[in-house]
């Protein structure tokens, strides 16, 4: 007796359901010389201790307290053969001092669950009082998400057009996260896609089968390591009538499922999220309105002040070279009134420049600008752009997205190549509206010997003799290189003359 409840009261002082659980199997094979002993409960894991035989009969209690039964005790008797009565009491009794022990330790975790997961969300506060930006607030929230769940990775999703999803941000950084980074996914036949347009939390097992099985003709774009995903819980950010994204907590190669209560605290957890998330939004779109008053307010001066003096200051030394008697110092004059056109029309680009994000979004001169500043962490500095000509009006969509991709290419080969510390881009097109020119200039290394080491370079000759253009890469004159693409423009309906 005093050995069976030395045994019983040590069982109900574990509060952990691991160590509990292998307590609880140790003392049913001391107590009752059990051969084996295994107790497996399906929120806790499994406990085994000893060796059975193959073959061998075995007893099955089950582990439960009131009406809720929490798992199966399995007991393999030893040499002495089967339990007697005496024995089976004391297993019963050791059954039944588990089941609420375990019904103990289930309530003390859950209660620390739900401890972790809003330290979790008062995380997610504090990181807004610290006016982190969007992506620092998603890239926090998966992380949380993610270690309270105890989760492999975490993940944020968001809409990425009509039907599609984006995994924006995985968590834990490392070659796993940089293969799941940017994967699409569609909103049909996917759990995250489930969650996002039913609103309601999705959970999954052996998710990288199901993701196989229900994306077999994507197969070939989909990172191997899918396969390894198992348990996974997708669950909304809702915001109103507004589903912000999915945050997606899975499990790679590891099969103990999510429970119940893992996907309510998720849940929980994803509303305070989706504010968090909400909140960044509204702060980031305040900073670029403020951003873009002040860059129209600057726009403005430059217009109605600095080019308005500079002009008259160009018309002013035109008439004074007429004047002038000595033709050497009147060319001298007029160089300089022609040097204030140079930099007037540098200023109108740059308020061009200053004006674009604000505009519309069809603006080529606007796209242009944008594949500059996107190639200014690649180049390690922002190349300076100017336009020329009317370029909305006279360059068509076909001939447009050649140039577009022919810029970011001679961008890019500048980063790659060049060893530059400037660069500068100059589009136009001529008076008629027929030739568009695109130089690239870079004060970098100069051409290779052979200009089949540039990558790219077959790319951007193709593109530009599809419309009768060339493209050439020289010397720059005075270091560096020079990169000339052009292309005929098509005639423009209601043009007489013209070629066809």
């Amino acid at each position: 007796m005093p050995a069976i409840l030395a045994a019983v009261g040590g069982i109900a002082r574990e509060l952990e359901l691991p160590a509990l659980l292998e307590r609880a199997v140790t003392a049913t094979c001391e107590l009752l010389g059990a051969r084996r002993a295994r107790l497996e409960v399906p929120e806790g894991g499994v406990a085994e201790h000893g060796r059975g035989r193959p073959g061998a009969a075995v007893l099955e209690l089950p582990v439960r307290a009131g009406t809720r039964t929490f798992g199966t005790l399995e007991v393999e008797p030893g040499d002495d053969g089967e339990f007697g009565r005496r024995r089976r009491e004391v297993l019963g009794a050791l059954a039944a001092a588990t089941g609420m022990a375990v019904e103990k330790a289930l309530l003390v975790d859950q209660m620390r669950r739900r401890e972790r997961w809003l330290e979790a969300s008062y995380d997610v506060t504090g990181a807004l009082l610290g006016a982190q930006d969007l992506r620092d607030t998603l890239r926090l929230v998966a992380e949380r998400a993610r270690v309270v769940a105890g989760g492999t990775a975490g993940a944020i999703a968001r809409p990425d057009g009509p039907g599609r999803l984006v995994f924006e941000v995985v968590e834990p950084p490392g070659e796993d996260a940089d293969r799941l980074t940017g994967l699409t996914v569609p909103a049909e036949g996917t759990a995250t896609g489930m969650a996002f347009t039913t609103r309601r939390p999705v959970v999954v097992r052996d998710y990288g089968a199901h993701v196989q099985k229900q994306q077999r003709d994507r197969a070939g774009s989909m990172p191997a390591m899918i396969k390894d995903l198992d348990s996974a819980i997708s669950v909304p950010l809702i915001v109103g009538e507004e589903t912000l994204g999915v945050l997606v907590v899975a499990k790679f190669r590891d099969k103990s499922p999510f429970t119940e209560s893992d996907v309510q605290l998720a849940e929980t957890f994803a509303g305070h999220a989706a504010l968090a998330v909400e909140f960044s939004r509204a702060q980031e779109a305040r900073q670029q309105l403020a951003v873009f008053e002040d860059r129209d307010r600057i726009a403005r001066d430059l217009h109605d002040l600095v080019i308005q003096r500079l002009f008259a200051t160009g018309l002013g030394l035109e008439g004074v070279s007429r004047l002038i008697a000595d033709p050497v110092v009147a060319a001298r004059v007029a160089g300089f009134a022609q040097d204030l056109d140079g930099t007037i029309r540098e200023i109108r680009n740059s308020i061009f420049s200053l004006q674009a994000p604000a505009q519309a979004q069809g603006s080529l001169r606007a796209e242009l600008l944008r594949v500059a500043v996107d190639a200014r962490e690649a180049l390690g500095f922002e190349p300076r752009v100017g336009f020329d000509g009317p370029l909305d009006a006279a360059v068509p969509d076909a001939v447009r997205s050649d140039l577009i991709a022919s810029l970011r290419e001679a961008l890019t080969n500048v980063a790659r190549h060049a060893s530059a510390k400037s660069s500068s881009v100059e589009v136009t097109v001529d008076g008629l509206g027929r030739r568009l020119t695109l130089v690239v200039r870079d004060d970098g290394a100069g051409p290779p010997r052979e200009a089949g080491r540039i990558s790219g370079l077959a790319n951007l000759t193709a593109r530009a003799a599809r419309w009768g253009g060339h493209c050439v890469l020289a010397d720059g004159g005075g270091g560096g290189s020079r990169l000339e693409w052009t292309a005929e423009l098509p005639v423009r309906t209601g043009e007489q003359g013209g070629r066809r």
